[in-house]
């Protein structure tokens, strides 16, 4: 099994006095060991969450372990489109400057249903719940060029439990065809990736980079639609973490590098992958950047074609 990739210890040695990262799903895993970092580091981040007793808990518990910078928690349903746009009223007028978005949070195999606006879960939290955070704060994130946009996808944008990821423009909220869970979940972090593809191309000259990763097979609660959380974390975990499971803090480093690496602005629009599970196999030991064996991954015109669809669903048309 091939080890992690991590950061070098440069780049996690930085001073980030004076910086301003938004994190959303902060509030636990990969994300809140992210939040975690860039505090310890001395920038200033957002905590964005649903459940702001738990992200004020998991603030509490990173201040006292010494944090130079400071933490504020803010409500984020990404669900709710409407909660969307009251979370960046509220940033915005504290932070009109920005110096990184990380999409972090998301959902797994859910059973089917809908948003509050009427979109497929997994569709609505991942991509287009994100898509309008994103499309909201850029001209904050333009004001703090050189700044950065990660989408954190997944290795199932490209194979998830034998469903190949591709987008049905026909038909992207299962409407018509038969809903499988990780059908959608695929389709979801495929869109994270051409998301990130065509933000690039859109935001070239403006000092903004937007990229996509892959954690890696990370221990979090993300697990708890497929089975319980004590499954994995108990009576599965030996043969989960030989089978490549990592932990939250070896989850958080491809994140970590696509925000603060200096070479990754040479490579705008990429997608920078943890060690994963692929259809070919060469690619499982991951790439800071790396191609994605999906052919999908790399549709320009599926890209450009999901930003317009995108715009529309959420109401920026």
């Amino acid at each position: 099994m091939p080890k992690p990739l991590l950061c070098p210890p440069e780049i996690l040695a930085r001073d980030l006095s004076g910086k301003t990262f938004v994190v959303t799903g902060a509030n636990s895993g990969i994300g809140l060991t992210t939040v975690e970092q860039l505090a310890k580091q001395g920038a200033t981040v957002v905590l964005a969450c649903r459940r702001v007793s738990e992200g004020e808990r998991a603030r509490d518990t990173i201040v006292a372990a010494g944090a130079k910078g400071a933490i504020e928690v803010f409500e984020l349903d990404l669900a709710e489109l409407a909660s969307v746009r009251r979370f960046a009223e509220k940033l915005l007028a504290k932070h009109p400057t920005l110096h990184g978005l990380v999409n972090n949070a998301g959902v797994m195999n859910t059973p089917q249903g809908k948003t509050k606006d009427g979109f497929e879960t997994q569709f609505g939290v991942n991509h287009l719940g994100h898509f309008l955070l994103t499309e909201l704060l850029l001209d904050a994130l333009k004001r703090g060029a050189p700044s950065r946009v990660v989408a954190v996808s997944s290795c199932y944008h490209d194979v998830a439990q034998g469903r190949f990821g591709k987008l049905d423009f026909d038909d992207l909220h299962f409407e018509k065809r038969k809903y499988d869970g990780w059908e959608a979940y695929a389709q979801s972090k495929l869109a994270n990736v051409l998301h990130a593809r065509e933000l690039a191309a859109r935001l070239e000259g403006t000092g903004v980079t937007a990229v996509s990763v892959h954690p890696g097979w990370v221990r979090t609660n993300l697990i708890s639609a497929t089975m319980p959380r004590w499954v994995q974390d108990y009576v599965l975990y030996p043969v989960f973490r030989l089978s490549g499971m990592i932990e939250p803090w070896e989850g958080a480093q491809s994140s970590l590098y696509a925000l603060l690496a200096p070479d990754v602005e040479a490579h705008a629009g990429a997608y920078f992958s943890q060690r994963g599970m692929y259809r070919d196999k060469s690619a499982n030991a991951g790439g800071w950047p790396m191609r994605s064996p999906n052919p999908e991954a790399h549709n320009d015109a599926a890209a450009k074609k999901l930003f317009e669809v995108s715009r529309a669903a959420v109401g920026l048309a």
